[in-house]
């Protein structure tokens, strides 16, 4: 009769000689957008031809080639490509400044906001209302304030940009920081850890996940904010936000597209940008999505 030591050595073995199943490489995904992107492109020039033909006014909707040419190049009025287009990228520079300065500012105003109401449930019920006012109030109504206040040109826009992206911070950050392993806090209160110990190395490592959700989302909302204070506040340098009232103005059709395409493939870019930091960052201990 085998012993216990035999018993286990044959398992042992049997398991390790056992094939191991093959992991399955899921099927490429990558034709499926390009098919989407094909039925889109067929149907923008099929719109674009009835709007061309039947209504007659090719400025509402101009040929996807018409819009390609004006990203690129500049157009006069008769639709010949007669350079580079500087202004619109000059207006894309100009509107990536603000959106990187209002969201730099969000990102400090909202973690030091979210930290000093993690402190106290007192702090908390007197300073998060005003949090949830700032998100509620329509900018329209400020922005007479704000002009009188700070001018009309790159502060507004930066002021702008980070009341519309301060919001996420704070309420993801003051999640994050409330969302500590209880038994983890009990820990550090029994090893006599002070309030500034406990929240540099137990409460903010805990939040990292939040705060990166949270900076996604701002990132996104700071390119829409800097936008829109760009539209409020027209002078100083021009924006994407004033470049898209004057092609719109002036039935300026493929760069009236070429200016919003731009702006979205600008706001796409930051969100996958931060979202790719949140990963590098924390993605290793974190199912960061």
């Amino acid at each position: 009769m085998p012993t216990l030591q035999e018993t286990a050595a044959r398992r042992t073995t049997v398991a390790r000689s056992a094939p191991k199943p093959r992991r399955t490489r899921k099927p490429a995904s990558w034709w499926q957008p390009l098919v989407a992107f094909g039925v889109f492109i067929g149907v923008w020039y099929a719109v674009a031809a009835y709007y061309d033909k039947t209504v007659e006014s090719p400025y509402l909707v101009p040929y996807p080639h018409l819009v390609l040419t004006a990203i690129v190049h500049d157009t006069r009025p008769d639709g010949v490509p007669t350079g580079f287009n500087e202004q619109l990228w000059a207006a894309l520079g100009r509107t990536t400044v603000v959106s990187l300065v209002g969201l730099g500012a969000a990102i400090v105003l909202g973690v030091l906001w979210a930290t000093v109401m993690a402190q106290a449930k007192g702090l908390e019920k007197a300073l998060y209302p005003y949090a949830v006012v700032l998100q509620c109030v329509p900018i329209l109504a400020l922005v007479p304030l704000i002009g009188a206040l700070f001018g009309y040109a790159f502060l507004s826009r930066v002021i702008v940009t980070v009341m519309i992206a301060l919001f996420p911070m704070v309420s993801n950050t003051l999640f994050g920081l409330h969302s500590t392993d209880r038994a983890q806090r009990e820990l550090f209160a029994l090893q006599g850890a002070g309030r500034l110990t406990r929240l540099l190395k137990l409460q903010i490592p805990a939040a990292l996940p939040s705060i990166f959700v949270g900076l996604r989302t701002s990132a996104g909302l700071s390119v829409i904010g800097a936008i829109v204070g760009d539209q409020f506040f027209q002078r100083g340098e021009p924006g994407l936000g004033v470049l898209i009232q004057v092609t719109a103005s002036r039935l300026m059709g493929p760069e009236l597209y070429a200016t919003i395409i731009i702006a979205s493939l600008y706001g796409i870019a930051v969100f996958l940008a931060f979202g790719l930091i949140g990963r590098l960052t924390v993605g290793r201990w974190f199912d960061f999505t």
